[in-house]
């Protein structure tokens, strides 16, 4: 399997309305004959190109559609790479840019009882994308971003068992604590050294 690409550099973020309006025409322009497999192939590279050439929203269309494909293929990231191409996975290095560009205040959260539609210019993510921007965010020192993290993390063993995808948060969340305890292991004085004044 070839080695997942570098992170492209951020130039913007689109509203998940121009991404599905991208993907709907990308999806009708495919010619009817083409196999399943080789049809969400050619979707998702669309996609993958558009988020190399800097769009962060088309990001979050291909993080979330390598999630539905492993959860189709019964959780295999083999047959999701299989499918998507060598070298296309979206991983944790793009996972995690990606969160860290999320504008949180663009983020459609519906509440009880709400009939409106979403705005034009917001970001409708599922439930463990939007736990993996918190995630992040609160990393960094965000105080409400903890707070939004832990009133979500509250409610999350009750929609564990309805929601396939929570575990790919909860994989995303394990993954970002262990690069912490690496980054905090090399930046470790050596033993024996004096402490500094």
């Amino acid at each position: 399997m070839a080695d997942p690409a570098a992170v492209p550099p951020f130039k913007m973020l689109s509203a998940s309305m121009r991404v599905d309006a991208l993907i709907s025409d990308w999806r009708a322009e495919l010619p009817p004959e083409l196999a399943q497999e080789e049809k969400e192939r050619r979707l998702y590279e669309q996609a993958w190109n558009a988020y190399f050439e800097g769009d962060y929203g088309f990001g979050l269309w291909c993080w979330h559609e390598c999630d539905r494909l492993a959860n189709a293929l019964g959780g295999s990231v083999r047959d999701a790479n299989r499918v998507l191409g060598p070298g296309h996975y979206f991983g944790f290095s793009h996972r995690r840019a990606v969160a860290e560009r999320v504008p949180t205040e663009k983020i459609y959260r519906p509440r009880k009882g709400d009939m409106s539609t979403p705005r034009t210019d917001a970001l409708v993510l599922p439930t463990y994308q939007v736990l993996c921007v918190y995630l992040v965010r609160a990393e960094g020192g965000d105080a409400k971003a903890k707070a939004q993290l832990q009133i979500a993390l509250g409610e999350l063993e009750d929609r564990r068992r309805a929601d396939p995808y929570l575990r790919h948060f909860e994989t995303f969340r394990s993954l970002l604590e262990r690069q912490r305890g690496r980054d905090t292991a090399g930046a470790r004085p050596p033993a024996g050294s004096a402490p500094a004044p």
